[in-house]
């Protein structure tokens, strides 16, 4: 019955083979570089019962919503902007393109040097993280509608506000919520990155803090709770995604 449920259920089931893979690498590597599974979910069930943790937990949730806030607001008003003027997407299209591509840390000491060590250091780094993509997926997406929808709402005289809302987002919605759960990703990343190096709170400067005195309880608890949080979340939303794909399925 139990491994019935085990093979109905693939996340279950990835998540038992992670598992066995995480105990197979302890054996393997030893205790100096790594922790068991259940050892390492006991002291992250430790650390969640102080308040300092949580304090940790707040300051880096605080400035990875407003970055992706900021992220997803810039990203579709610069993707759509550029989506319905063909002119512009040819011309900024690369530079998009370009600015992608370039390793975000090394704008690090620039964002540094504008905003300061804190938060809002950490909130323009996680947001430049994110902000590229969202922008890139909305370009697409509004590329990819068919030009018959805007010639029928030509037709129909609808405004461009009113074509926005009627006609552009309801075709290029799948295509525009990929790239914010991609978006929401890079957001979290850049965030952990910006607390990392230039912050004394949030989860990214405990990982800091805990590498450099070699702590691996720490390291494995935080690093654990980050992925249970990122995968949570973007299992939620690809279940979105692919419902926005198949609205009948």
């Amino acid at each position: 019955m139990m491994l019935r449920t085990i093979y109905a259920n693939p996340s279950l089931f990835l998540v038992i083979v992670l598992l066995i893979l995480w105990q197979v690498v302890f054996w393997l590597v030893g205790r100096n570089a790594l922790l068991p599974p259940v050892e390492t979910i006991l002291y992250l069930a430790r650390l969640l019962q102080t308040a300092r943790f949580w304090g940790h937990i707040a300051e880096t949730g605080t400035a990875f919503v407003i970055a992706l806030v900021i992220s997803v607001v810039a990203g579709l008003a610069i993707g759509l902007a550029l989506g319905m003027n063909r002119l512009a997407a040819e011309v900024f299209e690369p530079f998009l393109l370009a600015g992608n591509s370039v390793p975000k840390i090394a704008l690090y000491p620039i964002v540094l040097l504008i905003f300061g060590i804190g938060m809002p250091a950490k909130i323009a780094f996680g947001a430049i993280h994110g902000v590229v993509p969202v922008a890139i997926f909305t370009l697409t997406a509004c590329s990819n509608v068919p030009p018959i929808l805007f010639r029928a709402a030509a037709a129909m005289r609808l405004t461009r506000w009113d074509m926005i809302r009627s006609v552009l987002l309801p075709a290029a919605l799948p295509d525009i919520f990929s790239g914010i759960r991609i978006g929401f990703s890079l957001t979290l990343i850049g965030t952990i990155l910006g607390e990392m190096f230039g912050s004394q709170r949030g989860l990214g400067y405990l990982l800091m803090t805990a590498i450099g005195l070699q702590n691996i309880q720490v390291i494995m608890s935080v690093t654990l709770l980050l992925v249970l949080v990122a995968a949570t979340v973007n299992t939620l939303l690809l279940e979105q995604d692919r419902r926005l794909r198949n609205p009948g399925g």
